[in-house]
């Protein structure tokens, strides 16, 4: 079942008790970011109210109790869109609440399923998968309607193997 618009947002929205992405796509490429990345590349200063509809709404969900995470695949050297999320985009989902950890398979991918496969987990029930275009364009996303236990698996295993991400980038910078 393919879910766009408010069928996702509702979808999205409706958790209860968590929500936790796998993040594997090395370039988003995304109109609404297009701009943004610009600037970043450019040396600009980032605005203040970049990405605040989502801060919000991650001081939402943890207000009422529900914990929001995700870790975020990479692989040396980092791509210009993963420089401009960790300086732009991830210390302020942070800030608003995120758990985000980063999970560096420069030298091992730890059997995870790094085809470009991105998801999102809710409840660790329901599994949604975020499908994307070589180029990091998103095509569509998509209930699975089969076994969520490979995912299950899959988390588990990135969470052991993740850093926080403050940690990855004290390291690394």
């Amino acid at each position: 079942m393919l879910l766009d618009g408010d069928e996702w947002r509702q979808t999205f929205d409706a958790y209860q008790h968590s929500a936790w992405r796998f993040e594997a796509q090395p370039t988003y490429t995304m109109p609404k970011e297009a701009e943004n990345v610009a600037r970043f590349l450019r040396g600009e200063l980032k605005p203040a109210d970049h990405n605040a509809r989502w801060h919000e709404r991650v001081r939402g969900y943890v207000a009422s109790g529900r914990t929001i995470g995700r870790v975020r695949i990479v692989r040396k050297p980092l791509t210009d869109y993963q420089r401009y999320q960790f300086a732009w985009g991830i210390p302020g989902n942070i800030q608003a609440g995120e758990d985000i950890r980063v999970l560096d398979v420069t030298q091992d991918d730890y059997g995870l399923p790094l085809s470009g496969t991105d998801w999102w987990m809710f409840d660790e029930s329901r599994v949604v998968h975020l499908n994307f275009r070589p180029d990091g364009t998103q095509i569509n996303r998509e209930l699975l309607t089969g076994d969520v236990t490979p995912y299950l698996e899959w988390q588990r295993i990135a969470l052991a193997h993740a850093v926080p991400f403050s940690e990855y980038v004290k390291d690394t910078v």
